[in-house]
């Protein structure tokens, strides 16, 4: 049988924490990397843009365009600028605990979606403003949302270029199949189209 002193356990148990912070640490900066990969893959993203260039590139928009840009706020890593009912507006992309999610007040935070990339968050929110687009067109006409809040729509990208058309086709293909793996393609081709699995 063996003792240890308790100053040799603390040492053990600090050593164990600061190699957790570690693997943390390594997790939190391969998933931003692996996010940052994926989001300039999509030519919607527009790196280092001021809120008030992201202004004048929405001001003649339709309601639902978008694009992602940097915040320039230490605590968010973007933010997504989109053209509202009530003109430009911008919505920081808040990252904790290995995920991303919007900004919101206090209330609402917790029952907001959470996913493992930007690219994931921004697709979730077209796909739920383009079920909700296709429902109000179908209803009668309502009226505004209490308290002046705006209802958040995201449609159409901004693209920073004109995106080539094998881009195009593999988001078209996206949006038809999520089994890529099960078409009648080339290796070559079936890793480009994995390569970015996203219908947006």
């Amino acid at each position: 049988m063996t003792c240890q002193s308790s100053e040799s356990t603390e040492t053990i148990e600090s050593d164990r924490r600061a190699d957790n912070n570690s693997r943390a640490v390594e997790s939190d900066e391969s998933r931003t990397a692996l996010a940052m990969k994926d989001l300039k893959n999509t030519g919607w993203y527009w790196g280092s843009l001021t809120a008030t260039e992201a202004k004048e590139i929405l001001q003649d928009a339709s309601e639902g365009t978008f694009l992602v840009r940097d915040s320039p706020q230490r605590d968010y890593l973007f933010t997504i600028s989109a053209m509202t009912s009530a003109g430009p507006t911008n919505l920081r992309i808040e990252y904790k605990h290995g995920k991303f999610k919007l900004d919101s007040v206090v209330l609402v935070k917790p029952k907001l979606k959470q996913f493992d990339s930007v690219v994931h968050l921004v697709e979730h929110y077209v796909m739920l403003s383009r079920t909700s687009d296709k429902a109000a067109s179908n209803a009668q006409p309502t009226a505004a949302p209490p308290n002046g809040t705006v209802q958040l729509l995201l449609t159409k990208p901004v693209y920073t270029a004109t995106p080539s058309l094998q881009h195009l086709c593999r988001i078209t293909i996206n949006r038809t199949t999520r089994q890529v793996q099960d078409l009648p393609l080339p290796n070559r081709l079936e890793d480009y189209l994995t390569d970015y699995a996203y219908n947006v």
